[in-house]
């Protein structure tokens, strides 16, 4: 039934799912996160310094949906806001050092989660598939940064 399935549902079907996966294994690991809050300091780590609306924008959440997981975050001493040099009214977040140890235990979760969805890949699939995923990203960031319509 799946098998001439559009790449456009099997990719974001999949994509649910798998984010449904790593909601209940960080619900499962008790580590006092949601997995929005979980998301957002992954996102700072890999984004860091970077602007709230740049976080949002990545993230695919509104800003103040982000601006929520922030104030927990920034309340649990796992990032700080400052104003940005450049622009007074924007905020750049930054991780504590406090967060690392979290953040292991983040990725940790994450492996587990991945390793169980791949678990029938052989490495060179997941590999390949890796690969064909990061040039479909590319492509698309390329079309999306030069304004190219579908």
């Amino acid at each position: 039934m799946l098998d001439d399935a559009p790449l456009g549902f099997l990719l974001t079907d999949s994509a649910r799912l798998l984010r449904a996966r790593f909601d209940r294994a960080l619900e499962n690991a008790e580590l006092g996160l949601t997995a929005g809050e979980a998301r957002a300091l992954f996102h700072v780590q890999f984004h860091e310094p970077s602007r709230q609306t740049a976080l949002a924008a990545r993230m695919g959440v509104e800003p103040m949906t982000l601006v929520g997981f922030l104030d927990r975050l920034e309340a649990a001493e796992l990032v700080v806001r400052e104003p940005d040099p450049t622009d007074r009214r924007a905020k750049i977040v930054r991780l504590t050092e406090r967060a690392q140890p979290l953040l292991k235990r983040v990725m940790e979760v994450t492996r587990g989660v991945r390793a169980a969805a791949l678990k029938d890949f052989s490495p060179d699939e997941i590999e390949m598939f890796r690969a064909m995923l990061a040039r479909l990203r590319t492509r698309l960031m390329e079309d999306e940064h030069h304004g190219v319509a579908p």
